[in-house]
Order: structure tokens, then C-alpha cells, then sequence
């Protein structure tokens, strides 16, 4: 739709300016008839031959007028051929002729007793300013500087005279054009500003609305510049990638960004056509001590971004060394590289060069520091600064087990691989060679393939199905896309704010426009006026909007990333988008107006007939259908607002199939759980009075990645394969502290982990065929995870196991031995009483029990309502920007209601008095002024309605469980539009209704 008005848009305009200027009736003056340009042409011949004949210029009283009357023509025909034909001012034309007889009797001695000033009044000068600045601008001299390089001898007529036309043909011409530009161009600025001053009101809307919609548009480009930069300064970066894995498991695909260990070290030496490889292996959360002269070394905890690297890495990726060789730095293991920023972290106070040689601990791994690099200051996802050399893998126990170099089935998401092609390398090439690799070293299981394929390094900072790296930002391309359209909508409702007030104004710049077109003004000059009148005001909302640039991502700072800013010095195509958006905006805002306004015709607006004008019809229609475009846009952004905040109230708020209050989740640390401290801590949580009831287990019924398996069902007849088995481990308490319903059989117990049983949901129970719980009780799930026979002891009713997009899955409950399902704690507190004290003292307890047992590791909890709230932060993101754009856009589309209010009830001020002395109520009046708005809100409403239902329904497929489109989401936004609206114009019209017809009509 909104194709289809900007197609309409530009057709007016073509229309408009298409259309003749002058309509000339059949009893109009001669001087409007159409007159070719050929005629034209004779007639300048013509003219610049009688004045040059008859002396007129020698008349110092000679005005436009004047020499109409002595050649009778009209003023309007003479300032025409002189304008278009001789393409001259008056004044210019006339004074050429002046200065040069001045410069002919300069050389005359017939004028010798004659001053420079007699001469030059002789010649029709009327004062010595206009005389000397004519001479200049025409000659480049002084009078007096061109009288000095006068040869001393007479020259006869034939060469006295062109030298001056030659210079006046040339250098003359471009000093005149650039001088009379100059002069127009301060002109307009002066006509700019006092208009702007005479309608503040109007300009300080237009201002506004402009503002607003670039504001917008900056913010959004410097989000979408800031992820569409990322990694985009490393050299030959178009022959970078990473090396992924693909896989399917009957016919399901999934993704991984890593490769199996053994491809790291077979690539290099295996596959042609690769310049670098680069594989890295990344840490997970090392603590990391630095020794020093004191007794306490120290320490710093869990620190991300630390991955082993070797040499390859640093030529694929391009670094400066301030310490170190590149060449060999990661050479020989335990060796360690940091960036610059790592580096003042760990040894503060020291140079670079006094850093080489020291030592660092990861955990259990001594290191020594053989390089320091410059931190990446560019936007990057690769934002490691430790570099533990590669070679230490092979020799540190470990790593070399997480490593796994002889498994080659096994993809660990932290071990990857980048690679740089040879020029000209087809990477399907290397994809081919690294392919045969693997399928001569893996066997995989019937109905599963395994792949690896080649990701462009500009593809990684926006593929969510392989990620970035760990705890790494995955930009969405679609998201830039929607950010993009807003930022295009929000400007286009200032641009349309500003084109319906200036052609509504349009009426009181008629009669200025017929002057200066009846003065020899071009459709061009006047196109050039108004457009730069239009270029101001938007150069002024572009410096607000400039300013106001760092307030704004504060402001958003929720949903904006870290990085993006407002630094234009740092970042120079800021001012090139801000010049593009002005030169942008200034055309389409100002192109139709500029039409509309130097389309007039003199006759019509002199004799105050443009009010009544087919094109003033037509400018109203134009204004009418952009205020419809403004109410459909924000009525959109109203009926979706609404929406995606039901949603996610439904999806917050719905009965997911188990309790959520008051339940806190405690992991165990990751690197020094143990089974035995587990069980202590397990004994002091329940301990504590404030807590209910504790379970040991793994992760919650939902979570935003749940661990899922393969079985397969046999009952005799056929075989039922299940592909996605969602795994949840918890003791005899789990389902209790959830209040999850038990359907049939029993609940695990403490003696089942060393059995092979399970519970299972009631949808795995109807997938086996077994529409009554208790006819699943007792059967068995084959070939689970593998190759194990699993018992069913009981049927569980369905909850949910991860956000509303996904619908809910068979699943199975049982218990583990294994001590990494055993190191979550799910604690329910009992209810705070009216003090509420309670669950501060009991996290205070359980802080307390943990240090008891971990004293070395930091006590985290976290709430599990809140755990599911961040399921939906994307969705609550939307609704907060949602929110702000539709109030920009109710905004932006009142500030642009509200002017017309003001420009129609000064138009019809006499009209309104006329009907209040002939007996109309000021209710009859406020309605008579509103009932247009009424009908163009309805209309508005009428497009809007399918347009938005079918894009809400688009959104709303996304979700598996999702509430209805309600009709009262319509009613509600239409009603809503149309009161804000009523409010908007209310106070101008009830204004204008109580105004004193007395006052209005004294002067008819």
C-alpha cells in the first residue's frame, strides 16, 4: 500500500509539474498567449537591436515599466524575453550597454574634456556607486585601472570595442552569473528566515516532526552500521572462514560451529589450496593467578576469552605486535600471547617489554608470556586476549583429552578451525578435500550424515545457527531489516507532516509568487527558492537530531548494543549520512510544495482567485490522502503493540504445567563440584527453616536449550522412532517442588538410578499409542540414547520445556549417577509473611551454607520466574521499542493534525462568524470542523485493519502456543487513534467556535 501511495505521490508531482503555468482564458491579454521559442529568440534579436539603436539606455530614469511603454509590450512580455531569451536581469542588460559607450568614449578625444563621472552619466549612469560597480563587474577593472592600460594612441571603433565584448563574453559572464548567484542565494536565505519568523508556530512543527523521524534514523543507522562493520578491516578477509559441521540425525538437521579434534591437525597437511590454518581452542572460564613478589599471587576468576591459538592465527588475522615475534612466540607449548588491554590488566605499571618472560596460570597451567599485541579496537567477534600456544594441548594431559585427536565423530563447539584460501581457491574445493577427510576416518550410524562446510567470515556475526563464540552476540539480519523500516516510516511521517502544512500555507504565498513571476521569475528560480527554504529547516532538525543522538541510545541503552555510540569523530561516515539524509529529506520533503508553490499563475493569484483553483483542489486531496497515510501507520504500530504485549502477558502468565513461584536454582561451581560436598550442602539447604523443600538434579522443566535423545517404540505390530526425547534429571523431589501432576505409576526414587527406568509426559504416553496414562505404565522405550532399554514406572501431565515458540515435546524424568546431572539444587522458600523478611534470610542462609562447603567459589542464584522472563527478553525488547515508535509516530502524526487545525480554522474564521450570525451553536460549528477528520481517521482505520491482522498473524505463527487476534485489539486502537486525534484539534476548534463573529467580520 504504501508502494502504492508513494507511486501516486510522485505521479501528482509529475502532474503538477507537467501541467501548464499559465491557462489563458479566451479573453485573456495578448501578452499570455503561448510563444514558441523561436519567437522568442527574434524577439531578444529585436530588442537588443532598438535599445542598442534608438540610445534608450541613455535615459538615467529607464525602468521596466518605462521601456515597456516606449516598445509597446507589457512588463510581463519585456521581462520575459529579457529573462528567458537574453537569460539577463534588467539592470544587466541595460548597463552593458552603458559601460560599454563609457569604455568607447574613454578612448574618444572628442570626451577629453569630460570627467570619468561625466562620461559615465553621458552615458545614462544616474549615480557613481552604480556607475563603478556596473564597469567592474562588467570589465574586472576599476574605471580608473582600465583607463591606465589604454594605449596611448586613438584606436579606431573596430578595434575599441572588442576587447570589452570579448571580456564580457568570457570572465565577465562567469564574475556576473557568480555574483548575481551569490546575491540570489542571501536573498533566499533572508526570504527563509522572516518567513520562518512570521509562522513559528507552523515552523517549529515542521521542525519537530523532522526532528523526531531523523532522530530515529540516526540511531538506527548507528545500529545497523555498527553490525554491519563487524570484522570487516582484517586484509583478504572475503578468503576467510571458518570450518562448521552440519549434521542430520533422521533427517532432523543441526549445527555446530567446531570440527572434531583430529581435523585440526589434518587440515594443514592434507588439503591444497589453503594459504593459513588457524585452529583455536577455547577455555572455558579459567581462573587465572599471576605470581609476583608478594606472598598471595594475584588473582583473577573466571576469565572469559582465553583460547589456545598457534602462529596460524595471527596471519589469518591481522594484529600490531608492541612486543614479541609473531613468527615465534607461540612456537613451543605453555607459552602465552596477550593483547595489550589483558596485558595492563595482569601487570599494571609495567612496559611491554618488561612484561616478556613473565608468568600466568590458567588453573594448572603455567605459562610464559612471549607477546604482547595491540587490542582490537574495531568492531570484532573475535575479542580473545589470552593466546595459550596450540603445541600445549598436545602435551598437557588434560587438554589433550578434551582435545579428543583420535576421535574423529565427536564435535566439541570449542574447538574450531579458520582457514585462509590460496587466491583464487573455490572454497567448495576445500569443503570437497576436508569431506573425503572425513568419511575415510568416521563411521557414523545408519540414518545420521556428517558433514563440514565452509562459513564466510562475514556470515559469522550473523548466523544463528552456528553462533559466534562462547557467550558471543549474534546480530539478526531481519531485526536491521525491521529497524530500517521503522526508521523509513518514522521519516516518512515527518516528510508527509511537512508537505501537508506547506501546500495548506500555500494559499498566503500566492500573491508573493504572482509578483515575482510577473517581475521576470522563473518556474526554476522559484523551485530553487522553496527548496532551500525546505533544505534549512531540515539542516536545523538534523543539528538537533545530532545533538540529541547520545540522550537517545541512553535512553534505548536496553535494547541497543554496548559498542554502538554517537562519536563523529571517530566515525566520519556519520557526517556522510547525515548529509545524504539532509539532501534526502530536503527533496522529499520539499520537491511537491516546491511544484504546488511555483506552479501558480500570476493572473489567477493577483485577481485572488487560487483558493478556488482546480490545483488547490487537488493539493487537498494530496493532503488528505498523506493525513490518511499517517493515521494507517500509526494505527499500525498501535494494533501491534497491543498484540505483542498480549502475547507476552499470555505467555508469561499462562499455566505452563508446573509452579514457578518462589523457586530459587543454586548451580554447583563447574570446575570444583564434587559428589561428597554436594550431598553437605544438599543437608544444610534443607536445614535452614525458610526453605520448603530442596531437589538435586540438573536444569529446570524449562530452559532455553533442554538436553534432548533418541528411542524407539516396538509394540509388536510397528516401530515408532523418536527423534527428539527431551531429558529432565531430578531425584524423588522434583516433580514434587515443581507441582508437576503425576498421571499413573510412580515417581522415581532414590535406589532408580542404577536401574534402567523412567518416567515419561503424557504426549510420549499418545505417541505409544496409549490414550489412558496408566496403559503406558510398565512398557519399554528402546534403543534410549543409543543402545539402552528403558521401563516406563509413570506418566507425568505436559508442561512446557521451552518458551511459547515451541510446542511441547515427549520427555522423559528419571535419575542419574552421573555427578555433572546431579550438581543443580532447586530450593522452593515457603511464603514471606506480611514483613517479608523471610527470603532475604533465607538467600543469606543459603550464601552462608554455600561458603561452608565452597569457599573458594562465588555463591550465584538466580530465581526461576525470572529464569523464564529472559526466555522472552527479545519479545519484551520489541514491545518496549514498539511502544516508543508508536508514541513517535502518534506524535510526529498529532504535531502535523494539530497544524492543520490551526491553518483550517483561520481559513474559515470568516465562514465560521457568517454561521454563527445566522444561528449555528457552537456544537454545530465544533462538529462541522471535525467531521473531516472523523471520516479520514475512519478511512485510515478501514485500510489499516486487514493490513495489520495479516501481518499479526504472520508474527503470531512463530508461536506454538499463542492467544487469539481479539477484535477489540482493532476497536480499542481505532478509538484510540480517533480520541487522541479529537483531543489533538479539540482546543484549536473549540477555540475557533467561541470566537466572536464581531471580531471576524468587522472589517467586511
Amino acid at each position: 500500500m504504501y508502494l502504492l501511495l508513494a507511486v501516486l505521490a510522485i505521479w501528482m508531482s509529475a502532474m503538477v509539474f507537467l501541467r501548464p503555468e499559465v491557462s489563458v482564458p479566451a479573453d485573456g491579454p495578448s501578452f499570455l498567449k503561448p510563444v514558441t521559442p523561436a519567437e522568442l529568440k527574434q524577439k531578444g534579436v529585436w530588442l537588443k537591436k532598438i535599445v542598442k539603436t534608438n540610445c534608450y539606455y541613455q535615459d538615467p530614469e529607464l525602468s521596466l515599466v518605462s521601456l515597456a511603454d516606449k516598445l509597446g509590450l507589457t512588463t510581463h512580455e519585456l521581462s520575459r524575453i529579457i529573462n528567458t531569451t537574453l537569460k539577463k536581469s534588467f539592470n544587466d542588460f541595460i548597463n552593458e550597454y552603458r559601460v560599454t559607450e563609457v569604455a568607447q568614449k574613454m578612448q574618444d578625444p572628442a570626451y577629453d574634456h569630460l570627467t570619468m563621472m561625466g562620461i559615465a552619466y553621458d552615458s545614462g549612469f544616474n549615480s557613481p556607486s552604480t556607475f563603478h560597480r556596473a564597469f567592474k563587474q562588467m570589465t574586472g577593472k576599476t574605471p580608473a585601472e582600465y583607463k591606465k592600460e589604454l594605449p596611448s594612441y586613438n584606436l579606431t571603433h573596430r578595434f575599441r570595442f572588442p576587447p570589452i565584448t570579448s571580456n564580457q563574453e568570457t570572465t565577465l559572464k562567469w564574475l556576473n552569473e557568480k555574483l548575481n548567484r551569490n546575491f540570489m542565494f542571501r536573498n533566499y536565505l533572508k526570504i527563509a528566515f522572516r518567513g520562518f519568523w512570521k509562522h513559528k508556530l507552523f515552523t517549529l512543527i515542521n521542525i519537530a516532526g523532522l526532528s523526531i523521524g531523523i532522530s530515529a534514523a540516526l540511531v538506527i543507522y548507528l545500529m545497523v552500521h555498527y553490525d554491519l562493520t563487524f570484522d570487516k578491516f582484517h586484509k583478504d578477509g572475503d578468503r576467510i572462514y571458518r570450518v562448521v559441521t552440519n549434521f542430520t540425525f533422521s533427517g532432523s538437521p543441526g549445527y555446530n560451529p567446531g570440527v572434531c579434534g583430529p581435523m585440526t591437525i589434518s587440515a594443514g597437511s592434507r588439503v591444497t589450496g589453503l594459504q593459513t590454518i588457524a585452529p583455536i581452542y577455547q577455555l572455558s572460564q579459567p581462573n587465572v593467578l599471576i605470581p609476583n613478589n608478594k606472598t598471595t599471587p594475584a588473582t583473577f576468576k573466571s576469565q572469559d576469552n582465553v583460547t589456545l591459538a598457534d602462529g596460524g592465527y595471527f596471519k589469518v588475522f591481522q594484529y600490531q605486535w608492541l612486543a614479541g615475534a609473531a613468527e615465534s612466540a607461540l612456537k613451543e607449548p605453555f607459552r602465552v600471547v596477550l593483547t595489550s588491554d589483558q596485558a595492563a590488566k595482569y601487570f599494571p605499571g609495567l612496559s611491554y617489554d618488561q612484561m616478556i618472560g613473565r608468568t600466568v596460570i590458567y588453573d594448572t597451567i603455567k605459562t610464559t608470556v612471549t607477546g604482547i599485541v595491540q587490542t582490537i579496537r574495531n568492531n570484532t567477534d573475535f575479542t580473545f586476549h589470552d593466546f595459550i600456544s596450540y603445541p600445549t594441548a598436545l602435551v598437557n594431559k588434560d587438554l589433550k583429552a578434551g582435545l579428543r585427536l583420535h576421535n574423529w565423530v565427536g564435535t566439541n563447539v570449542l574447538i574450531q578451525l579458520f582457514v585462509k584460501l590460496a587466491p583464487n581457491t573455490a572454497p567448495s574445493t576445500i569443503g570437497r578435500q576436508l569431506n573425503d577427510i572425513l568419511k575415510k576416518n568416521q563411521t557414523v550410524r545408519p540414518g545420521t550424515t556428517h558433514q563440514v562446510v565452509l562459513q564466510p567470515l562475514a556470515d559469522i556475526h550473523f548466523n544463528t545457527n552456528y553462533g559466534t563464540f562462547e557467550n558471543g552476540r549474534v546480530a539478526d539480519k531481519t531485526t536491521l531489516y525491521e529497524l530500517q523500516g521503522i526508521g523509513l516510516f518514522l521519516l516518512l511521517l515527518g516528510c508527509i507532516n511537512f508537505i501537508n502544512l506547506t501546500t495548506a500555507q500555500s494559499v498566503q504565498r500566492a500573491k508573493e509568487i504572482g509578483i515575482r513571476k510577473t517581475l521576470g521569475s522563473t518556474r526554476k528560480q522559484l523551485i530553487l527558492q522553496f527548496l532551500s527554504e525546505t533544505f534549512l529547516i531540515v539542516l536545523i532538525a538534523v543539528i538537533i537530531s545530532a545533538a540529541m543522538a547520545p540522550l537517545v541510545l541512553d535512553l534505548f541503552s536496553r535494547f541497543i548494543p554496548a559498542g554502538v555510540s554517537a562519536n563523529i569523530i571517530n566515525q566520519p561516515g556519520i557526517l556522510i549520512f547525515l548529509l545524504i539524509l539532509t539532501i534526502t529529506m530536503s527533496l522529499l520533503s520539499g520537491f511537491y510544495p516546491a511544484l504546488v508553490l511555483s506552479g501558480y499563475k500570476p493572473v489567477s493569484v493577483l485577481k485572488k482567485q487560487v483558493q478556488g483553483s482546480g490545483g488547490q483542489t487537488r493539493n487537498a486531496w494530496l493532503r488528505k490522502s498523506l493525513t490518511v497515510s499517517q493515521f494507517v501507520i500509526a494505527q499500525f504500530f498501535i494494533m501491534a503493540t497491543v498484540l505483542v504485549g498480549k502475547q507476552i502477558y499470555y505467555a508469561l502468565h499462562k499455566d505452563l504445567g508446573f509452579k514457578k513461584d518462589a523457586i530459587v536454582i543454586v548451580n554447583s561451581p563447574l570446575k570444583s563440584s564434587r559428589p561428597a560436598l554436594n550431598r553437605v550442602l544438599l543437608n544444610k539447604l534443607r536445614s535452614l527453616p525458610q526453605i520448603e523443600m530442596v531437589s538435586q538434579g540438573y536444569d529446570a522443566p524449562i530452559s532455553d536449550a533442554p538436553q534432548s535423545t533418541e528411542g524407539t517404540y516396538i509394540d509388536g505390530k510397528k516401530e515408532i522412532k523418536f527423534e527428539n526425547l527431551v531429558m529432565k534429571y531430578g531425584d524423588e523431589n522434583y516433580i514434587k517442588l515443581y507441582h508437576i501432576k503425576l498421571l499413573a505409576g510412580r515417581n522415581v526414587q532414590p535406589g532408580d538410578s542404577s536401574s534402567n527406568v523412567f518416567m515419561i509426559n503424557n504426549t510420549l504416553a499418545k505417541q505409544i499409542g496409549c490414550n489412558d496414562p496408566h496403559e503406558a505404565v510398565g512398557k519399554v522405550i528402546d534403543k534410549f540414547n543409543g543402545d539402552t532399554k528403558m521401563q516406563i514406572i509413570g506418566v507425568v501431565a505436559d508442561f512446557h520445556q521451552e518458551s511459547a515458540h515451541t510446542p511441547v515435546a515427549t520427555l522423559v524424568i528419571f535419575t542419574s549417577r552421573d555427578p555433572a546431572m546431579n550438581g543443580n539444587f532447586h530450593i522452593a522458600l515457603k511464603p514471606q509473611t506480611a514483613n517479608g523478611n523471610e527470603w532475604h534470610t533465607a538467600i543469606a542462609g543459603m550464601e552462608k551454607a554455600w561458603k561452608d562447603v565452597y569457599p573458594a567459589d562465588d555463591f550465584d542464584y538466580h530465581f526461576f520466574d525470572e529464569n523464564i522472563a529472559r526466555l522472552y527478553v527479545n519479545e519484551q525488547n520489541t514491545v518496549a521499542l514498539l511502544n516508543w515508535v508508536t508514541g513517535l509516530s502518534v506524535l510526529i502524526s498529532c504535531l502535523g493534525l494539530l497544524g492543520l487545525a490551526i491553518y483550517t480554522s483561520n481559513q474559515r474564521t470568516k465562514e465560521i462568524g457568517v454561521r454563527k450570525v445566522l444561528g449555528a451553536s457552537v456544537t454545530q460549528i465544533v462538529v462541522l470542523l471535525s467531521t473531516e477528520l472523523i471520516w479520514l481517521i475512519i478511512l485510515a482505520f478501514v485500510i489499516v485493519s486487514p493490513i495489520a491482522w495479516w501481518a499479526m498473524n504472520s508474527w503470531m505463527q512463530t508461536y506454538a502456543d499463542r492467544t487469539g487476534i481479539s477484535w477489540w485489539i482493532f476497536v480499542l486502537s481505532g478509538a484510540g487513534m480517533l480520541l487522541i486525534a479529537m483531543l489533538t484539534s479539540g482546543y484549536q476548534t473549540l477555540s475557533a467556535a467561541l470566537t466572536n463573529p464581531v471580531k471576524s467580520l468587522r472589517s467586511e
